[in-house]
């Protein structure tokens, strides 16, 4: 089984942040949800993540050995991380949602995001149906695991809520992937 954690919340979550490759730590309430994160993951399971801290924090949190991969970072805002959600003008938006090879300035595109992600994936496909393996990651970078599993397009993002702190898990067998749950909640 292929888990798909995504980290607890940060501040920055809390206040409604665009949160790409900036780095804050978890919050007391991000602890929190790592700590029953832990609870649900499978105490022999080998464990990914991200670079970025707040996966980091999550990952430790399951006290098991991580493994830290590059593909698995948060989508890259450009100049628009960190940002409120409400401050991104209608006209990104609909260039965003409209063509997946969009990138905001400085940033990166959905599609550019997706063959990292299925490279990983891909990786970890024999593994994950022999053994349980856990990514902890961010929200984008799992909704394009999910659009692999779905054999999907990377559009399909825009239609995938991943909630904080949450749990979805791909079954992976010799004739592929099925999703068998999303935003299994924690908290």
């Amino acid at each position: 089984m292929l888990y798909l954690v995504r980290h607890g919340r940060t501040d920055a979550n809390a206040r409604g942040l665009l949160l790409g490759r900036l780095d804050p730590p978890l919050s007391d309430e991000g602890r929190a949800q790592a700590a029953a994160l832990a609870a649900r993951i499978p105490r022999d399971a080998r464990v990914v993540c991200s670079p970025l801290r707040r996966t980091r924090e999550t990952a430790a949190a399951f006290e098991l050995p991580v493994a830290v991969d590059d593909r698995w970072i948060e989508l890259d805002y450009g100049e628009l991380d960190g940002l409120p959600l409400t401050a991104v003008g209608d006209e990104v938006w609909k260039a965003w949602r409209a063509d997946p090879a969009y990138a905001p300035p400085g940033g990166e595109s959905l599609v550019a995001l997706g063959r990292r992600v299925r490279a990983a994936c891909d990786e970890l496909a024999d593994e994950s149906a022999r053994r349980d393996v856990v990514v902890v990651s961010h929200v984008s970078p799992i909704k394009a695991a999910l659009a692999w599993a779905l054999r999907t397009d990377d559009s399909v993002a825009w239609r995938i809520f991943v909630e904080v702190a949450s749990i979805a898990r791909v079954a992976v067998t010799p004739w592929g992937a099925t999703v068998q749950s999303l935003n299994e909640r924690v908290s």
